[in-house]
């Protein structure tokens, strides 16, 4: 398989189980409504783990415009390969949240809040403070690529390591992931956002354009710093 189709089918499997999970759990008439965060977070973690066995041994499994960036930024990816991997990031991230927009058809008219909407593709935050937001996401963000590069380091049993990184998603979005939603992926937010502006979805509203910038800028400042901090430490 093609890097660059490795690359999108990983993410767009992780948007279709990620933001599946947040559209049975927020709109309307579903089996699984108010689930609760706890299952969020799990099925978040299970569609990333999902998304790197799947990529993995074609691509590294990236799937993360954030990751790719900040592996460039401390020399331990190749530059060339940045825009390919990005783009077809991006490129799965929408394909995949016209999937969920598409499974999902008869619950966005019987959901009547168009935040509620918004949420099951892009992120927003609790309060909103803009650098407080902003922060959040950094921070976040770096903890993710400084503990996958070092879980990387670790021997595991074959083909256990992408479960040890869902179950990392799982605790960050537990411990940190309440303030923004914890984005940590530029393709992750911005992908479904732009499907969410452009898909016919029943009273959907804003796409929240003034807030897409800090899950974009906050998870590549994030990354490399985590990069760079593990390249200091190790």
């Amino acid at each position: 398989m093609n890097i660059y189709l490795a690359e999108f089918l990983g993410t767009m499997l992780i948007i279709l189980l990620g933001e599946g999970v947040v559209a049975g759990v927020v709109l309307k008439g579903t089996k699984s409504e108010n689930a609760g965060w706890l299952t969020v977070c799990i099925a978040w973690g299970l569609a990333v783990t999902m998304g790197i066995y799947a990529a993995g041994e074609v691509s590294g499994a990236h799937l993360n415009p954030a990751i790719t960036i900040a592996l460039a930024a401390t020399g331990q990816f190749d530059w060339n390969l940045v825009i390919g991997y990005c783009a077809a990031q991006f490129a799965g991230a929408f394909a995949g949240a016209v999937l969920v927009w598409f499974y999902y058809q008869p619950y966005w008219k019987n959901t009547p809040d168009a935040a509620t909407k918004l949420a099951v593709f892009s992120t927003a935050p609790a309060i909103r403070n803009t650098f407080s937001n902003f922060m959040s996401e950094v921070i976040a963000t770096m903890l993710l690529v400084f503990a996958i590069l070092f879980i990387g380091v670790n021997e595991f049993t074959h083909g256990l390591k992408p479960l040890v990184v869902g179950l990392l998603i799982v605790s960050i979005g537990l411990s940190l992931g309440g303030t923004t939603g914890f984005a940590m992926n530029p393709a992750r937010d911005l992908g479904p956002r732009i499907a969410h502006a452009l898909l016919p979805i029943h009273g959907k509203g804003s796409s929240d354009w003034g807030y897409a910038w800090i899950p974009v800028a906050g998870p590549v400042v994030g990354g490399i710093a985590g990069a760079l901090l593990y390249t200091l430490i190790f």
